[in-house]
């Protein structure tokens, strides 16, 4: 059976025992957390450490930085990647599973003016695969996983699709690297949501759930149907985040979302 949270930002509440409750009494199992960068999620450890002590869910970090793995300035990408670190070690002091992070985002978009990076195919090639081999071997070595997320061709220019993650994995050969494949990117990106599922199925390490317009599962027109069960066909059985903006307040829209998502799973 998949774990399936919801992102602690849509959870009222002063504490992460107080937003768990919440999250529980709505029908979903844990709480993906929101990993900021500054080293803030580090200064939360304390925080983290007492609520995991006090039975709280917590197995998946989102990233929320201003500059990630794929930078054009060489600094950004070295701090990107030493915050990287920072969050994974977190997350394995709590007894989560990973932290997930975008090659970039807002950084170039090919379908937007001037259409050209300042940078090579090749030269972007190079610093994923070396980031994503140092953030791999620091990964394996805390028992946790690094989630490289796809994102959407307005959003980023660097990973667009499952498959083109999957080859990246594979070159690093990291066992610490997977991909967190989320609906609504794969929603523009993949000709066949259930193929890409599957083709990419060895290296898939968490999903994240939201609908073809951003908002919570239903509110769109993606086949809940046919994720479930092609998930289903895959053996996935790890967590599935609710990662989107709603179309109601969260305690009217949420409950019946994640109802509606685990008839499904």
């Amino acid at each position: 059976m998949n774990l399936v949270t919801v992102q602690e930002q849509h959870l009222p509440g002063a504490r992460l025992e107080d937003k768990f409750d919440v999250a529980l009494s709505w029908g979903f199992d844990g709480i993906e957390l929101r990993s900021a960068g500054e080293y803030q999620f580090a200064a939360r450890l304390p925080e983290l450490k007492l609520a995991r002590s006090r039975g709280v869910v917590m197995p998946t970090a989102c990233v929320e930085m201003s500059h990630f793995i794929g930078a054009f300035d060489a600094e950004l990408r070295r701090d990107a990647v030493a915050q990287l670190q920072s969050q994974l070690s977190v997350m394995a002091e709590i007894g989560g599973f990973g932290v997930m992070t975008p090659a970039s985002y807002g950084m170039f978009s090919r379908r937007l003016p001037p259409f050209v990076p300042p940078r090579s195919d090749q030269e972007s090639h190079q610093v994923l695969v070396d980031a994503l081999g140092t953030l791999g071997e620091h990964a394996v070595r805390e028992g946790v996983e690094l989630y490289l997320e796809p994102l959407n061709r307005y959003e980023d220019y660097l990973v667009n699709r499952l498959d083109e993650a999957a080859d990246l994995i594979r070159e690093v050969g990291s066992d610490g690297v997977r991909i967190v494949a989320d609906t609504y990117h794969m929603n523009i990106e993949e000709a066949d949501l259930a193929a890409a599922l599957q083709h990419a199925a060895p290296y898939i390490g968490h999903v994240q759930a939201s609908d073809s317009n951003r908002l919570e599962p239903g509110a769109g027109h993606i086949d809940w149907a046919l994720f479930g069960a092609t998930l289903q066909s895959i053996g996935y059985t790890r967590s599935v985040a609710f990662e989107s903006r709603l179309s109601g307040l969260a305690e009217a829209v949420l409950p019946v979302s994640v109802a509606l998502l685990r008839r499904y799973l």
